[in-house]
């Protein structure tokens, strides 16, 4: 029995040392977020709990994963018509089904309990290899990166934690400060897989880098509804990107920049498949009417960030930041419903092309910031406002207080019909 015992404890020793080297940490979040729609006032809760794992197994085997459970509360159904301007409504077609009326476009909250990243990372002599669900972030802009096709900030909140992709990632320094990046990331169709290669190097006094990537770009017609699916058709393209990013010091100034040129390609074969979805469809739920035009993607266009900050010896600090992306419209009257469409589902980064934003910050006391931020559109004069709160009220507390108010017309980028309110939230670290 004795030799049974010794056999179990030698089978169990090398998990017993993992399990004493492996970290748990994390935080959790409670958050409130509160918008006046017109004459009504609505809130939702939620509930965010964040568990980190980590391991250094070895110098070269590197673990990290982390779950999140969200829960939701309160108003968890948003109908997205409601935020939108009448004339792009008024594009879309009244659906039924079995004699009822159905609304694909309500936004729903439901708790959620996902893997955000978990990835291994395996260091080489002359490489990194990193593969699994894992962050990609690119670029040097604060609230706008051209450079990075993974993710879509808010603008309200440009900080806060990006989502984990499935990768595979590799990095090769090259001397003490330059190196190389490749990223293969893949879709549901080979063709289309995501390939990233870029190259970084320093010149004093910057920080450069040049990329090309290669990236599935789906778009929603959210005209173009699947009754038996139950969503919406997705047109698949292929986007090529090359551009660069830089960062640095010039008179006393921190200024950044990011351009990219792309190249938007769609096979002729997509391209029929979707013209004959879209008439077939209009054609069955209204047959004594004309289908409307496809979508139109442009085949080319380029994104451009500038941006410059600065701190005063009285500790106040300022930043600025241009974008421009002639992807999108300078005229709101051409913003149509599907526009509304890709910028809420993260397909595209803006609805207007040129737009400037603006952000002070001060620390009140060792322990208290306060900063107010405001974003403008240049193409349709609309523009809103972010006052802030930042409170580290404990050594592992923080709470963090946003408002948002909107000024802009029925139609622009920054309408009040998107509703004004804020958001309070804390967060608890363990």
């Amino acid at each position: 029995m004795k030799y049974v015992l010794l056999l179990i404890k030698l089978m169990l020793f090398p998990i017993l040392v993992f399990a004493q080297q492996l970290e748990f940490f994390g935080y959790y979040e409670p958050q409130l977020m509160a918008a006046k729609i017109e004459n009504d006032f609505y809130q939702l809760a939620s509930n965010k709990l964040r568990v980190d794992l980590e391991l250094d197994a070895s110098d070269h085997v590197f673990f990290r994963a982390n779950f999140n459970y969200i829960t939701y509360h309160g108003k968890t159904k948003w109908d997205i018509l409601n935020f939108l301007p009448e004339k792009t409504v008024r594009e879309i077609p009244n659906l039924t089904l079995l004699g009822f009326n159905i609304n694909p476009y309500v936004l729903l909250f439901n708790d959620r309990q996902f893997l955000d990243n978990a990835f291994v990372r395996l260091s080489f002599k002359w490489a990194d290899l990193t593969i699994g669900k894992q962050q990609l972030s690119m670029g040097t802009g604060y609230v706008w990166n051209p450079t990075d096709v993974f993710n879509q900030k808010d603008v309200v909140d440009p900080t806060y934690e990006q989502p984990g992709h499935n990768a595979i990632r590799l990095d090769i320094p090259i001397g003490s400060y330059s190196g190389i990046t490749a990223i293969y990331a893949p879709t549901d169709d080979w063709k289309y897989s995501d390939l990233l290669v870029k190259f970084k190097t320093h010149v004093s006094p910057f920080d450069f880098s040049v990329l090309a990537i290669q990236k599935q770009w789906k778009f929603t017609d959210a005209r173009l509804f699947d009754l038996m699916a139950m969503d919406f058709y997705q047109l698949s393209t292929k986007r090529r990107v090359f551009g660069g990013d830089f960062v640095g010091e010039l008179f006393g100034l921190g200024v950044r920049g990011e351009f990219t040129y792309n190249n938007i390609k769609i096979d002729s074969d997509v391209i029929f498949d979707y013209q004959s979805e879209l008439q077939n469809f209009y054609n069955q739920l209204l047959p004594t009417s004309t289908p409307p035009n496809p979508m139109e993607i442009k085949d080319e266009y380029y994104e451009i960030v500038l941006g410059m900050d600065y701190t005063f010896d009285f500790q106040t600090y300022i930043m600025c930041e241009f974008y421009r992306n002639t992807f999108a419209d300078d005229n709101q009257e051409n913003y149509s419903f599907n526009d509304w469409i890709h910028l809420l589902n993260a397909e595209t980064k803006t609805i207007t092309r040129d737009q400037i934003y603006f952000l002070v910050q001060h620390p009140l006391t060792d322990l208290i910031d306060i900063s107010c931020s405001s974003i403008y559109s240049i193409s349709d004069q609309s523009f809103g406002v972010i006052p802030m709160v930042s409170y580290n009220i404990f050594q592992n507390v923080d709470l963090n207080f946003f408002g948002n108010i909107y000024f802009g017309k029925e139609g622009a980028a920054y309408t009040k019909n998107l509703g004004n309110g804020g958001i309070a939230r804390a967060r608890v670290y363990f």
